[in-house]
């Protein structure tokens, strides 16, 4: 949003608030600013980005000043909110058991470009999107932005279901920010789901945008308009997609959870429990994007597949995807996109365009691998998988790997697991050892990795060597020794050697300083002197 703009949309603001907290607001100071708070009987607040409260010097807030604010507003609406037509600003009262208000928010609105940047290319799928997030990340923000995208950079007839005015601002005129896409209003929060329906019904929308969804009745309004074949794009309450399949108001929006009694022969071939919970139904929306912060995303491409993952407990990594703020000179700001994980990408500092390398996105798909594992050890082949930041996943059932990893001691016992996988013509990779250094080996072997640096393979070899000395010294505690002193290692190997130790049932510390600290295992009475 221009300077301008924002001025202009702060003179209404300002015209609404009384003379002692009028004088202390410039245009420089609300830079930052989210939200001024007048209680009754205390200071007037201004509360900044990042947490920080200013406390005016002035007076306490009167009710007359409250009055002055309430005069000049809006009728609060049945969730106590209230707007200044023509804005963004969100006005949000608190009232005591007589109805009175005796404390007021003022939300100052304003409109940030390039947070929807990173994920344009998510945008322009023409799937339906849900977005989760705790209050302030950004949600309403990035769904402004995403109906004006989608509403003139790609000219798809847009739909804005405005409850409480979120979204467009108050007033029968629509906030510019929002571009060509249309507004219904919502009078009550309670009549969202009626407007929901109603927007298909009457005004055939390709797009459909909906803030907070937050009730059964609203989750089977968006199944409605997803099943019509409209583009959905709404946030919901929920931190991460976790919370939001174990909330069973909200669940359906996933696919919804039901609980399910295996077979002997299924359980088997899933290692699981005979009742297990599973994905009842399609999700309402194709892909889930957490917003971690204002500049950070998580993006599930598949929510039908991070459901199915996350019911069953497998590891499932989204793609993480930055905004990141740069600063280029005193003056002059800019904006930077990245994707992590490898994803490139390419900053055109005038236009703030996204460019996102599809190739590159395709030759790491055609490279993803999921390892099923038989008597292996799990926890190590992750720590290699993290360290050597591999393209892979352990998967629970075979049917879904693409490579076998299993102990030699097995390769001729004629287990049925291998038999499935001969079977099936998978590669099966044997290892000798459950040690990292044997496991990594056959890993790059398996995933064919030929280039790994110097001092990467240092780092294994001088973590096998340690968690070798650490073993050989935990079967002396165990045998009656006090305690064991190691030699001295890196930060990152003590961690090895601690967690190594804390699955013996054992106790140890880091002692010394510098290049000469290292790890002390505790036993015997001193050990029974620390429990």
């Amino acid at each position: 949003m221009s300077n301008i703009q924002f001025q202009n949309d702060l003179d209404k603001l300002m015209a609404v608030l009384p003379d002692k907290v009028r004088k202390h607001i410039t245009y420089e100071k609300m830079e930052d600013v989210i939200e001024i708070v007048l209680d009754l009987g205390r200071t007037p607040e201004i509360r900044h980005a990042g947490g920080r409260i200013e406390y005016l010097d002035c007076d306490f807030v009167t009710d007359e000043d409250l009055e002055y604010v309430t005069n000049r507003i809006q009728e609060f609406t049945s969730d106590n909110r209230s707007g200044i037509p023509g804005t963004l600003h969100r006005i949000s009262a608190i009232r005591n058991r007589q109805n009175k208000v005796i404390g007021l928010t003022c939300r100052i609105g304003r409109v940030v470009t390039g947070t929807i940047a990173c994920i344009k290319d998510i945008c322009s799928l023409g799937k339906s999107i849900l977005f989760l997030g705790r209050p302030g990340v950004g949600k309403t923000t990035k769904l402004r932005e995403i109906s004006r995208l989608v509403a003139d950079d790609l000219g798809k007839r847009v739909v804005i279901v405005d409850t409480s005015n979120e979204i467009a601002g108050d007033g029968d005129n629509p906030h510019p920010a929002i571009g060509h896409a249309r507004r219904m209003q919502v009078r009550q929060p309670e009549f969202q789901k009626d407007i929901m329906i109603e927007a298909v019904e009457n005004h055939t929308p390709e797009v459909i945008v909906v803030d907070e969804i937050g009730t059964e009745a609203e989750a089977q309004a968006a199944r409605t308009i997803a099943e019509r074949g409209v583009m959905l794009i709404a946030t919901a309450h929920g931190n991460s997609l976790e919370n939001l399949i174990k909330n069973p108001t909200l669940s359906d929006l996933v696919g919804g959870v039901q609980s399910v009694t295996l077979g002997d022969d299924e359980a088997k071939r899933r290692a699981s429990q005979k009742t297990v919970l599973e994905r009842e139904k399609q999700p309402t929306f194709d892909i889930v994007i957490e917003i971690l912060d204002r500049n950070t995303l998580a993006v599930y491409k598949n929510a039908a597949e991070a459901v199915d993952y996350i019911l069953r407990g497998w590891p499932i990594r989204p793609e993480i995807r930055k905004v990141d703020k740069v600063y280029e000179s005193d003056k002059v700001e800019s904006l930077e996109f990245r994707v992590e994980k490898n994803q490139p990408s390419t900053l055109e500092a005038e236009s703030l365009k996204f460019s996102f390398s599809r190739q590159k996105y395709v030759d790491e798909v055609k490279n993803f691998k999921k390892i099923y594992l038989y008597a292996v050890s799990r926890s190590i082949v992750e720590k290699v998988i993290e360290r050597l930041d591999m393209n892979v996943e352990i998967t629970r059932n075979i049917d879904d790997a693409d490579i076998v990893l299993a102990h030699k001691n097995f390769a001729k016992g004629g287990a049925k697991v291998l038999s499935t996988a001969s079977n099936y013509r998978l590669q099966i990779f044997y290892i000798k050892t459950n040690s990292m250094a044997q496991i990594q080996k056959v890993m790059k072997d398996a995933l064919q990795i030929t280039e790994t640096s110097e001092t990467l393979q240092g780092y294994y070899d001088d973590a096998e060597r340690a968690l070798d000395e650490a073993k050989e010294a935990i079967s002396k505690i165990l045998a009656g020794a006090e305690h064991i002193e190691l030699t001295p290692q890196s930060q990152q190997i003590r961690k090895l050697q601690h967690e190594l130790v804390e699955q013996h049932n054992l106790a140890s510390k880091s002692i010394g300083e510098g290049e000469e600290r290292h790890l002390k295992i505790i036993g015997g009475t001193e050990f029974r002197k620390i429990g």
